[in-house]
């Protein structure tokens, strides 16, 4: 199981690993070896999830998922499979664990008194340096 939070977790069986070569690090070790991982989990067939869930990654991920539901993870930051494999799950959690976030209201706040007089003395401030410009009335 991998845990993604309190209210979901996704059975391994849900999800699936792909290895190709990988242009990251490594020299000729790289075109000979299978060290990206990429991790495919089917959003739209999955049990684990719920509807709301489903929805909520669907439109989170939507650039991710490609039409036929199945969202695309990969990792080819290290040299080894294995290490591969374990950050695109790490990576997978965390992509999930976002997506499914409660997204939070914005309480509306008043303008703090002093920002009001700050703004309203800088007006006055301005007004002044222009009312300076003006021509210089003689004295009589």
């Amino acid at each position: 199981m991998l845990f993604v939070s309190l209210s979901l977790s996704v059975p391994k069986s849900e999800v699936r690993f792909v290895y190709g070569t990988s242009s990251g690090p490594g020299g000729q070790h790289v075109n000979r070896v299978a060290t990206k991982a990429t991790l495919l989990f089917d959003v739209a067939q999955a049990q684990s999830l719920s509807v709301s869930q489903r929805r909520k990654i669907t439109n989170a991920l939507a650039t991710r998922i490609n039409k036929a539901g199945v969202l695309r993870v990969t990792s080819s930051k290290y040299r080894s499979q294995g290490a591969n494999r374990e950050a695109v799950i790490e990576r997978f959690v965390e992509l999930l664990c976002e997506a499914i976030k409660p997204i939070r209201k914005r309480k509306k706040s008043k303008v703090p008194r002093s920002s009001k007089k700050k703004r309203l003395q800088s007006k006055l401030q301005r007004g002044e340096t222009k009312r300076l410009r003006g021509k210089v009335q003689p004295d009589h």
